[in-house]
């Protein structure tokens, strides 16, 4: 009996037939790429961005990876990295051609937007950079979960530009993330070259400041140093060592996409240059001079290969294209259950007894909202500016709930607004439920790419492959003194963004019940918090129990009436009440309406009440030009025009931003006196 002495090949280790199929995967890649060239000259598809030049250190990287088990944010130069994880030539050119079965985005996004949910390649986005920081929230949720699961992030040495990535770095490095961003530079973001973009012109260099990053640079044309510096990353990030830093050299052998032309901002000197470090045949004649291959099977690899295509790209174009009919679905998640609450009868105010009846400030039904869904569902977690420790946030929501869950559950964040979103949405996407805190409206700003680039369209682009029902709770709104830029309200901004929830209570039952359902939502809801409530006496309410919920998306009438509808929202329903009160003392009966969500809104309860009374007012805080009141006239002109008595009629603050003096603050925000007028004039029509 003889023993079996061959070596059996370690787990990474890059053997031959390794080899053999990364030079076949990085060939795949660069004939999918070509051959998107001929269709889109063929006007078969109608973009192109390409990868040539770039397969050697995304193939590796893709190799280096476990695919349906690690996480991928690849950016549009990755086919290399997309045919290396498992993403078959078919299914690219579903893409290309959009197609209905497009796994990306069922033919909704451009060419080269890569998303696979089987292999856990997030849907990417035109937006560059904002990859960056949801590969940060994904790398979270895997140390939160305590697994080993890893997570590529790439793009262009242009992107290292913006400030999102700077804040990943941060993040990652402070955090000790899984987490292996690959840099791919190509010395050029279009026609800008790296000496214009980053101090230095270095990369790597920029990144040393972050202390527990580990940073390589490598030849990124050379397949086997840059599956070698792969290999390093995963192991280090898989082990829980922390992120990694590569800065991959390649070349760009195409102009940017296929809409520009190279020849006009650079040299034939240069783009020959590159052209001799083409990774491609770099690789052939270094499997040629290990005598891994023959010329014979190289040729036969490109003809397997080329047919493989050819086929595809067949197959693909004699796929369905996307239905008209479809244009509107997955824009939100249907259907949610926060949209499908029964909502429970409103308990009556109690002076003490049971916990269920104890009356609370807005402020604390919140607080007691988010302690009661972080028992429910252990992958709660709460973060933001302030929120952690004894501060519990500047105005103290979150009280107390780092005591009682721990830090790893409510968190403080950096100060950087984007990051904070960015790295919810990629918890979020993976399925956890973050609650993040921005803590004022006025610097909600910075984040703005990532709520409506990012956050309200995921499932829209990725044709609802991908979701991230995250909270994100807004300290908004003014009364309070706080001036230019602790004032501003931001319903109407946010409700033209398809894709969100947006909620604005106006009391503590609404406030805890809405937000107890946002939290459960399958979307991801902006709840706006008017700071000016959050300890008024006639904003507070019962407690209720655990499972009293308040549906998302139902208006509620606050006081009934027959001789007018006022339709109102957030701190202008007590205002409204009190002109409600003022019109009743003089005869006249005013039904009030508290929208309490913004979107979805809830326009059969206006609509039935218009009917009845026939004469409309709006009032809302925010400004009145362009306001979210604007938008409900609209509806009520075109579906209730025959039973209107008046002309609709808005309150709205003036069209200045919101300044400190209390004597000027008065002066342009919305008073009782200014909506008790309103109706006045309106009941006289």
């Amino acid at each position: 009996m003889h023993m079996n002495r061959s070596r059996q090949a370690k787990e990474g280790e890059l053997t031959k037939d390794r080899l053999r199929e990364g030079y076949r995967l990085m060939l795949l890649a660069r004939r999918v790429d070509e051959k998107a060239i001929i269709l889109y000259k063929q006007n078969k598809c109608h973009f192109q961005i390409g990868c040539a030049g770039h397969e050697a250190i995304t193939v590796a990287a893709a190799l280096s990876m476990k695919p349906g088990y690690d996480w991928a944010f690849p950016y549009y130069r990755d086919m290399g990295f997309c045919t290396g994880y498992g993403v078959t030539a078919k299914e690219l050119f579903l893409g290309i051609l959009n197609r209905a079965d497009d796994p990306a985005s069922g033919g909704r996004m451009m060419p080269n937007h890569y998303g696979h949910a089987g292999q856990r390649i997030v849907q990417q986005s035109s937006p560059t950079g904002t990859q960056f920081l949801q590969a940060v929230g994904v790398a979270h949720a895997a140390q939160f979960r305590g697994n080993d699961e890893i997570v590529y992030v790439s793009s262009g040495e242009g992107t290292t530009a913006q400030g999102c990535y700077y804040e990943a770095l941060n993040w990652a490095a402070r955090k000790s993330l899984p987490l292996i961003f690959v840099i791919q530079d190509n010395q050029f973001a279009i026609s800008v070259k790296i000496q214009d973009q980053i101090a230095g012109a270095s990369v790597a260099e920029v990144a040393t400041g972050f202390k527990g990053l580990h940073i390589e640079e490598l030849d990124g044309v050379n397949f086997t140093a840059s599956y070698d510096a792969m290999q390093r990353a995963v192991k280090r990030a898989r082990s829980g060592k922390g992120p990694s830093l590569l800065v991959s050299y390649v070349v760009r052998l195409q102009s940017h996409s296929i809409s520009d032309n190279q020849k006009k901002y650079r040299s034939e000197e240069d783009i020959l240059a590159d052209s001799k470090r083409d990774p491609i045949p770099l690789l052939a004649k270094y499997l040629l001079s290990k005598k891994i291959v023959t010329q014979e099977e190289l040729e036969k690899i490109s003809a397997d290969v080329q047919a493989e295509v050819d086929d595809a790209a067949n197959w693909a174009e004699a796929q369905p294209t996307p239905k008209p009919e479809t244009v509107e679905t997955h824009v939100l998640t249907l259907p949610d259950p926060a949209l499908e609450v029964v909502e429970a009868n409103l308990p009556a105010l109690s002076a003490g007894g049971s916990d269920e009846g104890n009356s609370l400030f807005l402020v604390d039904a919140i607080n007691a909202a988010l302690d009661e869904e972080m028992a429910k569902n252990p992958e709660v977690v709460v973060y933001g500016e302030d929120v952690a420790y004894g501060k519990g946030g500047v105005f103290t929501v979150t009280a107390g709930l780092t005591a009682k869950y721990s830090d790893k559950r409510v968190f403080n964040s950096p100060l950087a607004e984007a990051s904070i979103i960015g790295t919810a949405i990629g918890m979020a996407t993976v399925g956890m439920k973050p609650v993040v805190e921005i803590q004022f409206g006025d610097y909600i700003w910075p984040a703005m790419n990532d709520l409506r680039n990012e956050l309200a369209m995921l499932s829209y682009r990725s044709n609802g492959y991908f979701q991230c029902p995250l909270v994100v709770r807004v300290a908004i709104g003014g009364y309070i003194h706080g001036g230019l830029y602790h004032s501003q309200n931001l319903e109407a901004t946010f409700s033209h963004f398809p894709g969100l929830h947006v909620v604005l209570p106006s009391n503590a039952w609404d406030a805890k019940g809405l937000l107890k359902s946002a939290i459960r939502s399958s979307n991801p809801v902006l709840f706006l918090e008017h700071k000016g409530l959050y300890r008024q006496v006639y904003a507070k309410g019962p407690r209720g129990g655990k499972e009293d919920l308040v549906p998302i998306g139902k208006a509620k009438v606050v006081r009934r009436g027959n001789d007018a509808t006022l339709v109102t929202w957030g701190a202008l329903v007590q205002k409204s009440l009190l002109a409600a009160e003022a019109m009743n003392r003089e005869g006249f009966s005013v039904e009030v309406i508290d929208l309490r969500t913004i979107a979805p809104l809830d326009l059969d309860t206006i609509l039935e009440s218009v009917q009845k009374t026939g004469r409309v007012l709006i009032a809302h805080e925010d400004v009145l030009f362009m306001g979210f009141g604007a938008e409900i006239a609209a509806h009520i002109a075109e579906h209730a025009f025959q039973y209107l008595d008046a002309p609709v009629k808005r309150i709205g603050g003036k069209f200045v931003p919101i300044p400190h003096s209390p004597i000027l603050e008065e002066a342009c925000l919305p008073q009782a006196s200014w909506v008790e007028r309103g109706l006045r004039e309106l009941l006289q029509y």
